[in-house]
Formats: C-alpha cells, sequence, structure tokens
C-alpha cells in the first residue's frame, strides 16, 4: 500500500540566492546583478564543470558509446533553457548548441568533465520536446526514444530536468517524468529539476513555484529517492552554485575514473568497430527545440 502524504518523504528544495526584482519591475526581467559571493566548496565545482569539453554526438541510440562513468541527463521542454542552463554551468558560450529552427538538434550529444586524463562524469544533452509545430509522428518517436534511454542507459545515475518556473510542470513535463519514475524510485537514478527563468518572477511567485513543483516529486518521493529542486536563472546566476554541487557531487571517485581511463583505449576501439550496440532499436532521435534563455 502508498504511503500516506504525512508520512512520504519530501524531495529536498535547494535553498538558492535569488536577487529580488524591485517592486516597480516585479512583473519584468531583472536588472544585472553582480556576482554571488560562493562558498570555497561552490567555487571548486563551479571550476569542475568548466571542464566540461564535448565527447561525441548520436543520431541513434545504439551510437551511443558504452561507458560505466555515470552519466547525466539533461532533459527539458523547448524553450525551457535547457541548453542555456547547460551553457551557464560549463561557463561556455556554446557548449551545449541552441537551436532556433524547430527539429534541427536531433541528437544527443555527450560531454565528458573531469581530468582529461581521467573523466569521471558524462553530460547527456538531449534533445528538447514540445514544441507545438512538431508532427504527431515525430511526437510519438520522441516518446519512444526518451522512454528507452531513460529505462534502459546502464550508467545513467542521475537526470536534471529544466521546468519553466513560471509554467511548472506541464503534461509533457510529467510524462518524460513517468519514463524515469521507476528508476528514480528504487535511488538508482538521482533527480534534480531546475525551475528556469526564475529572474522573471518575484519573490511570491517563485515560493509558489517551488511549491508547486515540490507536491509534483512528493508523489514520486520514497525513502530511497534523491530529489531536489532548486530556482534557476542564467541571467542572474541563480542556482548555480547549488546545481554545480549537486553535479560535482555524482561524479566517479578517482580510483574508478583512472581505471576507467585505462580501458578507454579498448572501449574506443570497440566502438570504431562497430560492436555491441549499447541498446536495442535505432530510433532516430527528434528536436523541436527553440531552446532560450534559463
Amino acid at each position: 500500500m502508498a504511503a500516506s502524504n504525512s508520512h512520504r518523504p519530501q524531495p529536498k528544495v535547494k535553498p538558492s540566492r535569488p536577487a529580488t526584482p524591485s517592486p516597480e519591475r516585479e512583473r519584468h526581467a531583472p536588472r544585472k546583478v553582480a556576482a554571488p559571493e560562493w562558498s570555497p566548496e561552490a567555487k571548486a565545482a563551479l571550476a569542475w564543470a568548466h571542464s566540461a569539453r564535448f565527447l561525441t554526438t548520436a543520431a541513434k541510440l545504439n551510437q551511443l558509446p558504452v561507458s560505466e562513468l555515470p552519466e547525466v541527463a539533461f532533459v527539458g521542454r523547448s524553450n525551457a533553457g535547457k541548453s542555456t542552463a547547460i551553457n551557464t554551468l560549463a561557463q561556455q558560450r556554446q557548449l551545449a548548441y541552441a537551436s532556433k529552427t524547430p527539429g534541427r538538434t536531433q541528437h544527443i550529444n555527450l560531454f565528458h568533465l573531469g581530468p582529461k586524463e581521467a573523466p569521471n562524469q558524462v553530460w547527456a544533452d538531449l534533445p528538447g520536446y514540445g514544441y507545438a509545430a512538431v508532427e504527431r509522428a515525430a511526437k510519438l518517436r520522441w516518446q519512444e526514444v526518451m522512454a528507452q534511454y531513460l529505462a534502459q542507459r546502464r550508467n545513467l545515475g542521475a537526470v536534471v530536468q529544466m521546468v519553466d518556473s513560471r509554467h511548472g510542470f506541464t503534461a509533457l513535463d510529467k510524462q518524460l517524468l513517468e519514463f524515469v519514475t521507476p528508476r528514480v524510485r528504487t535511488g538508482e537514478v538521482k533527480l534534480l529539476v531546475l525551475l528556469t527563468k526564475a529572474d522573471k518572477l518575484n519573490r511570491k511567485e517563485q515560493a509558489e513555484s517551488l511549491r508547486n513543483a515540490q507536491a509534483v516529486l512528493g508523489e514520486l518521493a520514497t525513502e530511497e529517492s534523491d530529489m531536489g529542486i532548486a530556482l534557476f536563472s542564467s541571467l542572474a546566476r541563480m542556482g548555480l552554485d547549488d546545481a554545480a554541487l549537486s553535479l560535482q557531487g555524482w561524479a566517479a571517485s578517482p580510483e574508478f575514473a583512472q581505471e576507467q581511463a585505462r580501458l578507454a583505449a579498448e572501449a574506443q576501439a570497440a566502438a570504431e568497430a562497430g560492436e555491441g550496440p549499447l541498446l536495442d532499436g535505432d530510433e532516430d532521435l527528434y528536436d523541436g527545440e527553440g531552446d532560450d534563455q534559463a
């Protein structure tokens, strides 16, 4: 029997330090603010995130390279600011490509993080979803691809889902969440929800956005699950330090990373020979992504 709401574990809300707009500008973008004062730990995490570099791109799931390094998947509805958020976290302008043309970005892009000689994490930038102009067949194809990736990718360790703070979880956001829910409930996959574009909300609206998101995730929470929520803004650099700390905390240990590095040559040779598809199926990826500011 499912636990009652009163006893269900609740997802962690990360205490972002927002820049509060002045009263007369509450409904508009706030003025630019100075960089926040970050702790030494946050600065180290951001320096680690800055090491992100392109690894490979895959048009089909079975083209993804086999890896034992923990992989973090970035997912988000089109225009939720996913690519901008990735670039902001990495402090790089064009690490993740933000397409303005629906259907142009149709690949999963992978990035290595950590020391070049021994990477300790992989970021996976998945195609955006939910673009209104996309045909039904393409949307159904996206559903199948995302469901397979989130359910079967063996080294998937965490998912970072971008949700527009002004709109909250849409039906499509909840559908994507359902694909990975079984693995989140068992604690196999961690989940961090970034409520993007939070600088466009005033304090009261930010609090309401957090409460609504927490209610959605609260329905998924178990004693084993590891879920977090944070307000995020690329423009105001809100929540940047907390997100970087979470990501770095999911990285592999130096010993494990070094062991994987020793096997890299062999794995690369196998991949180039086209041996052993990682996942069953050869669905093409589709993205109606017009990603904009997070």
